[in-house]
């Protein structure tokens, strides 16, 4: 993963902070952009490339919080690192419980957080990609007729054809036919590796 392929975002009222940690990221060659408020950002987060949020707890406007359960509910996956001059432990268990990576007390150590967020960058750049993998798949499944999910659900449950063709009403052959259009259609090495990834995927055919 090349440094230039992701993106830092660092969300913090403290001016000073903001362009202290984005030297030091620049000093490595990690990107990042800073925002002085909830909003700001939210008007300008990419969701084209992989990238992970440093987010301060307490901010005017909105509180790092907030905005963490703003992207929860948008469905998104970023990686959070917070970070606080005024945390606790409830602060921090409620932040992990919501999903975030990790929680940092200020002032923090730099070479701790440049291990914190180069660690939030290799995760953030593994969502990107499974995120990507699931919009493809979806995409071939959408292609899928009606009749060619429905059997496809069942392969899913683990019936054979002979199973297949009895709870429909068709003869096995037909059913073989239609799991040749299902593994093309998909461009699936086969159906048993179609079903591994949409079960990992967690996509639901019917």
């Amino acid at each position: 993963m090349e440094p230039h392929q992701t993106q830092v975002y660092i969300v913090d009222d403290d001016r000073e902070l903001c362009a202290s940690l984005a030297w030091l990221l620049e000093s490595v060659a990690i990107r990042s952009q800073s925002f002085y408020s909830v909003d700001s950002f939210l008007k300008n987060l990419r969701t084209d490339i992989p990238a992970c949020l440093v987010l301060d707890v307490r901010m005017p406007e909105a509180s790092g919080f907030q905005l963490q359960q703003k992207l929860l509910d948008a469905g998104s996956t970023i990686p959070i690192v917070f970070v606080s001059a005024h945390g606790d432990i409830k602060m921090s268990v409620r932040a992990m419980q919501k999903g975030a990576l990790t929680f940092i007390e200020k002032p923090y150590d730099p070479q701790q957080i440049l291990d914190v967020i180069q660690d939030a960058l290799q995760v953030a750049h593994r969502r990107f990609v499974e995120a990507g993998n699931r919009d493809r798949l979806l995409a071939r499944i959408k292609t899928l007729t009606v009749r060619e999910r429905e059997i496809l659900t069942f392969v899913i449950d683990g019936l054979p054809s002979k199973g297949i063709a009895k709870n429909l009403g068709i003869s096995v052959k037909t059913v073989d036919v239609h799991r040749t259009r299902i593994k093309e259609k998909t461009h699936s090495e086969s159906i048993a590796v179609l079903v591994r990834d949409l079960l990992q995927a967690g996509i639901t055919v019917a």
